[in-house]
């Protein structure tokens, strides 16, 4: 097994949240991944969302960093690869771009926070109750 950083970003308009249907899972979750080995987590996240939504954003908030095994922080992928994430998840504005999905994302979509779709990623569902919880420090999970 290895441990790896990751990156998450929260974007809400008009009171709703983009989640992305993930190629890898099927499921809907937010835009994320792995930090690659050179790269800054503010480059990783930009990166990812850029990939995934075809969105420019900036990171504005810190909401949490997870990394608890029982959040489905350990993923277990097809080629037989283990990775135990320490993700740091951001609230992001958007900046630039057009709406448009990228290689791993099978679907993009806003939704409201209190009807988010019925096969939603575990710990998406967290992230996202964390960031409405608008709490001063960042959570730690």
């Amino acid at each position: 097994m290895q441990i790896r950083p990751g990156v998450a970003a929260v974007i809400f308009a008009d009171d709703r949240v983009l989640l992305q249907r993930r190629d890898d899972t099927g499921r809907w979750g937010l835009p994320g991944g792995a930090v690659e080995p050179g790269e800054s987590v503010r480059q990783a996240l930009m990166r990812e969302v850029r990939e995934e939504t075809g969105l420019e954003v900036e990171p504005v908030r810190l909401i949490g960093v997870y990394s608890d095994p029982v959040h489905h922080q350990i993923v277990s992928y097809p080629d037989g690869n283990v990775i135990h994430y320490v993700s740091s998840v951001f609230e992001c504005a958007v900046r630039a771009g057009t709406l448009a999905c990228g290689t791993e994302s099978l679907e993009l979509g806003w939704f409201d926070p209190e009807a988010l779709p019925e096969d939603m990623m575990l710990i998406s569902t967290i992230r996202i109750r964390d960031a409405l919880a608008r709490q001063v420090g960042a959570f730690v999970r």
